[in-house]
């Protein structure tokens, strides 16, 4: 009796077969998404082994696999842990006043220099604005700290010219999120801009020609033309930004924090920090940045679908 083959295997042996002709192809751009990949496979993918340290009593010395399983104890302590709960709270708050502050500053950005005829005066202020991105964050840092100094610091100085007292914003906790927020815009809303000018630069000529033609002045072509033609790409930076509320800049929150200020600066990653580089607490520190992942996967996928949903607009 002769083995037929089914309707399925038939189709799945096409689609291998054209993926493989297609490959042959293309092999140059294959070729070049290589390293791209290997990047992904060594330092994404692999480390996700790492995960299940989260479920276990991990020792450095018995290594991940000969480490006993603990199922979700790690997950009960966080539950339990009131500090964790308040970096989280911290988490949310400083990136809830980044998407209301952080979020919209490139996008003003992006229309102003829009606005701007005078070509050599735009590329001079492009510059300017650019320039905080390319910077250190230590050193963003070690500005900031300079900046509010007590003794020697500009802030400091304006309001003593004032005849007032000198404030010491660093060590006072309820200045630490208007402190770290607006120096993250300064820092980085210039070279997010970058997305948004792009944008506004594939905008048909021919609506701004029809509004002039209308009596529209520049306000009214920003508000009916511009913004409303740039809004997929608005939404789509939106979900990104959301993806990665959990994310807040761990390098300057470290740069910044200290203990006086941990109330209010005491983000996630800087407690996984502490827990498991300083502590050793690697499985309980794992278990927090796993809860962290899992948060902003919620996060993501709700706010494509919202878009999706509401805007025809999304990542996929």
């Amino acid at each position: 009796m002769t083995e037929q083959s089914t309707p399925n295997s038939n189709h799945k042996n096409d689609r291998w077969t054209r993926l493989i002709d297609h490959i042959k192809a293309e092999w140059q751009i294959y070729l070049m998404l290589l390293p791209t990949i290997v990047w992904f496979l060594v330092f994404l993918y692999k480390p996700m082994y790492g995960l299940q340290i989260a479920f276990k009593d991990y020792s450095i010395f018995k290594g991940v696999a000969n480490s006993p399983w603990v199922g979700l104890e790690h997950f009960h302590t966080l539950w339990e842990n009131d500090q964790f709960w308040r970096a989280v709270s911290n988490t949310i708050k400083i990136s809830a006043l980044n998407l209301l502050f952080g979020f919209p500053a490139p996008i003003i950005l992006a229309l102003m220099f829009n606005e701007v005829m005078n070509a050599s005066y735009k590329r001079t202020a492009q510059t300017i604005v650019y320039l905080p991105h390319f910077i250190s964050s230590v050193i963003i840092a070690g500005i900031v700290i300079t900046a509010f100094s007590p003794t020697a610091g500009i802030i400091n100085t304006v309001i003593g010219w004032f005849g007032l007292e000198p404030v010491y914003f660093l060590t006072q906790p309820e200045w630490f999120r208007p402190i770290f927020v607006g120096t993250g815009i300064w820092q980085e809303a210039g070279f997010g801009s970058i997305v948004f000018l792009a944008a506004i630069a594939g905008v048909n000529p021919s609506l701004y020609e029809s509004a002039v033609v209308d009596g529209a002045n520049r306000w009214q072509m920003m508000w009916k033309i511009t913004i409303p033609s740039i809004l997929p790409t608005i939404l789509i930076m939106l979900i990104i930004r959301i993806g990665n509320v959990m994310e807040v800049s761990f390098e300057l929150v470290i740069l910044l924090y200290q203990p006086a200020t941990y109330e209010t600066s005491d983000v996630v990653n800087t407690w996984v920090y502490r827990q498991g580089l300083q502590s050793g607490q690697y499985d309980l520190a794992a278990a927090a940045g796993l809860f962290n992942a899992m948060v902003a996967f919620v996060l993501v996928m709700t706010a494509n679908t919202l878009s999706r949903r509401f805007s025809r607009t999304s990542l996929w």
